[in-house]
């Protein structure tokens, strides 16, 4: 029988038939997906023929498709539905991967041919996205260690496998760590909870398959826990765990793992000829040197920890009127930060949170992208990967666009987190392909399921990385929706969580789940009025994780990371009752892979530019202003990586921002 994962995709859209998909089937297709790449990279590079952009450049772009459609359904299902069988299919694919790809850019035969296109660019006629993919390409294999030899090249090799294996078991211990802790509640626990907090409690019971219910650590749980009991030994316990993830002690203990895996960056940042792994990570990046990222980091950290600190002064004021004594900590901030926003601004999450419906705001979300650039979603009847998952079809002027997927809902077999990928990236060559997208989130389930305010933001964020992906419209798929610098990715997401916010928005779709009433004016205007409540306590928390990243990547590896870690934050002033949002055992966006490592400062990178571009339809028309909708597409969400971020964003825009827009945006200076 053919394996399904290798077959002509008979379904609605080439979506992978998921139906029919196995666990067995994943190992022989990637042996067979593996091998036709090596066969196709191996006829580019034994070519006769004279190197050309079409026999080097757009063969290389053509090969791995087999490859990309495998790897495309695993790495979906492993993130989101993950089971022993596929985790230790991850285990085995990991540094098989890593060879295959180290052996690719170790050909020297390939990489001569490559370079001899690059040599002769200037008489190629190419096009501008042509030049741009060829420059890409050429400063990729250069930069994976193409002009290596000998014990270095063999080193290098060894390095990529080995960090590929740490990452995958990096992962892989921190959800471990996150599927098999959970703290039982008696009903005497629950007093003081409200009932979107103790139905999503019973739900975490019932989904480990207990009669009765629990605080996992999923964050849609573990937060609203933390910021609604009363009881403070209840969520000590929480938080000490929470914080514990990958620090346990045990087999599923990250610390050691981390402190290797910064070594070797750095030894593979010196292999390439730099002093250190952040300036080459930075490289490419819109910010380029490490100088440049601490400079707006700090520039944002003093004002930040000065409001925190001065929150918490109130905090432990309001602890103390409670009769409790002693220091503020931090399980006591969320629970006293809820109290102070209900009485400051009289909003109460448990009342605002029945406005907040998940099908409500994810029609919001489509909504605003129909209004901004003309985009329907018809709903999909599609076999998927589990049975939370929903799909769309987009279309827009009756033309098929792309297919969005949605995985809303919490469970054990999922990591923590939200995030947006894609199984299949828009291009127009070697075929025209339209985009499957997919948003995964981590929500409590409920009926309705309810979201909190921070819930809805995550939602728009990753529907916004979906629109870059989506609009996407080049030729290549190497330049395609998202594939641009890591300091500029998030700046479509962070910019689309402005809509969130627009009043018309949330008079339309923030409807109460029982009664179908909008929301009233006046919690419209208290939710838009406390936008920016306990911005000192969350900047604190993401600055001090960016710059500990940065820190760990910048200079020799550290031989401890966690003695590092307490030597930079005591540098800082950390606040006592603020921990950092990621700490190292923990922190996956740094080392369960290389994507957001010496790059955790991008989302504030790209905040600077998300508040000043959001302010551009502010000075225009409004919100939903079609000349600012259309330059938006035209210039970012259509582009890729066609071009650099900079151009782009001053194609946008006009011009560079300053930090300012970002402390007025975050209420840490005055408007």
């Amino acid at each position: 029988m053919t394996n399904p994962l290798l077959a002509e995709w008979q379904t609605p859209f080439e979506i992978a038939p998921f139906d029919r998909i196995k666990d067995e089937d994943f190992a022989p297709a990637l042996e067979e997906a593996l091998a036709a790449h090596r066969a196709e990279i191996a006829a580019i590079a034994e070519s006769s023929a004279s190197p050309s952009f079409a026999n080097v450049i757009e063969a290389l772009e053509a090969a791995g498709k087999a490859l990309d459609r495998v790897l495309g359904v695993f790495f979906t299902v492993a993130g989101a539905d993950s089971n022993p069988a596929r985790e230790a299919l991850q285990r085995d694919f990991s540094p098989k991967l890593a060879a295959h790809y180290s052996e690719i850019s170790a050909n020297k035969a390939l990489f001569a041919r490559v370079a001899a296109v690059w040599v002769a660019r200037e008489t190629l006629d190419l096009t501008d996205e042509q030049n741009r993919v060829l420059m890409l390409t050429h400063r990729g294999f250069v930069r994976s260690g193409a002009a290596l030899s000998g014990p270095e090249e063999a080193r290098m090799k060894e390095i990529k496998g080995r960090l590929a294996t740490l990452g995958t078991q990096f992962t892989q211990n921190l959800l471990a760590d996150e599927r098999e802790w959970f703290m039982t509640l008696s009903e005497a626990d629950l007093d003081g909870l409200p009932g979107f907090v103790v139905d999503a409690a019973r739900a975490a019971g019932a989904e480990k398959g207990l009669g009765g219910p629990v605080v996992t650590l999923s964050r849609s749980l573990i937060v609203p826990f933390l910021q609604f009991s009363p009881r403070r030994d209840l969520r000590e316990r929480a938080y000490r765990a929470w914080v514990a993830r990958g620090a346990n002690g045990s087999d599923t203990d990250n610390r050691a793992i981390a402190a290797e895996i910064l070594r070797l960056r750095e030894e593979r940042a010196r292999l390439l000829g730099y002093d250190s792994f952040a300036q080459y990570k930075l490289e490419t990046e819109m910010a380029r040197e490490p100088a440049r990222v601490r400079d707006l980091l700090l520039q944002v950290w003093d004002p930040a920890r000065a409001r925190a600190e001065a929150d918490a002064q109130v905090l432990t004021a309001m602890m103390h009127a409670d009769g409790v004594n002693g220091d503020l900590e931090p399980w006591d901030w969320h629970f006293y930060a809820e109290k102070r926003r209900k009485a400051d601004h009289d909003l109460d999450e448990a009342a605002l949170k029945p406005f907040l419906q998940l099908d409500r705001m994810i029609e919001a979300a489509f909504a605003c992208a129909n209004r901004l650039f003309g985009l329907e979603f018809r709903p999909l009847n599609v076999p998927l990967y589990h049975a939370d998952c929903r799909a769309w079809e987009v279309i827009r002027n009756g033309q098929h666009v792309a297919v969005f997927i949605g995985d809303y809902f919490a469970r054990g077999s999922k990591r923590s987190g939200a995030w947006c990928s894609a199984m299949r990236s828009q291009a127009r060559f070697p075929q025209v392909q339209a985009p499957v997208v997919i948003n995964v989130c981590n929500f409590a389930k409920g009926d309705p399921a309810l979201l909190s305010y921070d819930d809805a933001r995550t939602l728009f964020h990753e529907f916004g990385h979906a629109l870059h992906q989506m609009l996407s419209d080049v030729t290549y798929e190497s330049i395609s929706g998202t594939s641009v610098a890591r300091d500029f990715v998030e700046l479509p997401s962070q910019l689309y969580e402005h809509w969130l916010e627009v009043p018309e928005v949330l008079r339309e779709f923030a409807t109460h789940a029982e009664t179908g009433e909008p929301m009233p004016q006046a919690m419209l205007e208290k939710v838009l009025g406390a936008a920016n409540f306990d911005q000192g306590f969350q900047t604190v928390e993401y600055v001090s994780s960016a710059l500990v990243d940065l820190a760990f990547h910048d200079g020799p590896a550290p031989v401890d990371p966690m003695e590092k870690q307490a030597e930079v934050l005591a540098a800082l002033g950390m606040p006592h009752a603020i921990g950092m949002r990621h700490a190292t055992p923990h922190f996956a966006h740094v080392f369960a892979g290389d994507g957001y490592s010496s790059g955790y400062y991008s989302y504030m990178w790209s905040e600077v530019m998300d508040a000043d571009a959001f302010a551009a339809f502010e000075e225009a028309g409004g919100a939903f202003d079609p000349e600012r909708a259309e330059a938006l597409e035209r210039h970012i969400l259509s582009t890729g990586g066609s071009r650099e971020a900079e151009e782009l964003y001053l194609a946008f825009r006009g011009r560079l921002p300053g930090v300012e827009a970002l402390l007025k945006g975050r209420g840490l200076i005055a408007a």
